[in-house]
């Protein structure tokens, strides 16, 4: 099964009541989207992993670099 970033989603159309099923894999997103998600405070251990896991998967070398003081 494919990895996904956040769990389905079952949406319900109020109108017709028919059911439709959201899914977010992680393959559906752009490398910016996972560059973004991967340097984000408030990402969670596991999903950074995810992230690397799927980067590593497309071929996209990360190269870490640590923050230095008084540059932005």
């Amino acid at each position: 099964m494919p990895t996904k970033y956040k769990p389905s989603e079952v949406k319900i159309d109020r109108q017709t009541k028919v059911k439709s099923i959201q899914h977010y894999y992680m393959k559906q997103l752009s490398q910016e989207e996972l560059f973004n998600m991967l340097n984000a405070e408030n990402t969670k251990p596991k999903l950074k992993q995810k992230i690397r896991n799927e980067l590593s998967r497309r071929g996209v070398r990360i190269v870490k670099s640590s923050k230095q003081a008084g540059v932005c």
